[in-house]
């Protein structure tokens, strides 16, 4: 009988060939400070924040990252409660980044705080908010005119009665006009103010809510019985001056109420 061996021969074993290491790239050392910066906004330390920025500008003042870091720069100072030096940082972004439309905005609005938070201390900060009565930007007008306000100074009013007109501030100037002492121009209507009268009935949930145009005031009346006619007498309310009270109260005022024994009449500015 013949035998057959199989002969089993080692398999063939190759170098192993080592893992290629993984490409580390250092971070660039102007993103590493703007990194820096932004971590520590983030935890809320101001004061090294801002010391990160000045870094950034001082060893890299040309950088991409320039006017981001000016801005940062002048936020974290003012979070610091260093309002001058936030001031002055808001002036140096504006004067090196004008093409910053956005942030631009944000520096003006922001220098006005700090200048308003100062403006008891500091006679710069008074100029700079009298200076930013003539920003080319209605927003920042009006803004410096409510801090100067705070002080009655009368420089503000020219800006603030313009501010009537501005659905966004029209509230805000009006207030501040009145505080100073002085009567807020009547712009009408075209503000978007209404009446808006409440008549709610004995014994129903829900009241009819009726909207009038201010130059409709007069057509409260009819809203009214003949014995919450008298109650208006009696309390005053003078229902032939509607309009004149609803353009110079703060919406949200209840001009008055009446009853009688069916309805409870509430009329609003809103």
């Amino acid at each position: 009988m013949i035998l057959s061996f199989l002969v089993v021969m080692p398999a063939l074993t190759l170098p192993a060939v080592p893992e290629p290491a993984p490409l580390v790239v250092a971070e660039n050392p102007v993103d590493a400070l703007f990194r820096q910066g932004r971590d520590l906004r983030y935890a809320q330390r101001w004061f090294e924040a801002s010391q990160a920025y000045r870094t950034l500008l001082r060893e890299f003042p040309t950088s991409s990252r320039a006017a981001d870091a000016r801005y940062w720069l002048a936020s974290s100072l003012e979070q610091d409660q260093r309002w001058d030096e936030a001031a002055e940082a808001y002036t140096e972004f504006l004067a090196n980044h004008p093409d910053q439309r956005l942030l631009g905005k944000e520096a003006r609005l922001n220098r006005v705080r700090c200048w308003g938070i100062r403006q008891w201390d500091s006679t710069a900060a008074t100029a700079g908010l009298a200076h930013a009565l003539a920003d080319e930007r209605e927003e920042v007008r009006i803004a410096a005119a409510l801090q100067l306000a705070k002080r009655r100074d009368a420089r503000a009013t020219p800006v603030l009665q313009a501010g009537l007109q501005v659905d966004a501030s029209s509230e805000a100037c009006r207030l501040a006009l009145q505080s100073m002492g002085v009567q807020p121009r009547a712009a009408g209507p075209a503000q978007g103010r209404f009446l808006v009268v409440r008549v709610k009935e004995r014994g129903k949930t829900d009241p009819l809510t009726v909207r009038l145009a201010l130059g409709l005031a007069r057509a409260v009346g009819g809203y009214l019985s003949d014995e919450q006619l008298r109650q208006a007498k009696t309390k005053g309310v003078d229902l032939e001056r509607l309009m004149d009270q609803a353009l110079n109260a703060p919406k949200g005022t209840e001009l008055f109420s009446l009853d009688d024994a069916k309805t409870t009449v509430t009329v609003t500015v809103e």
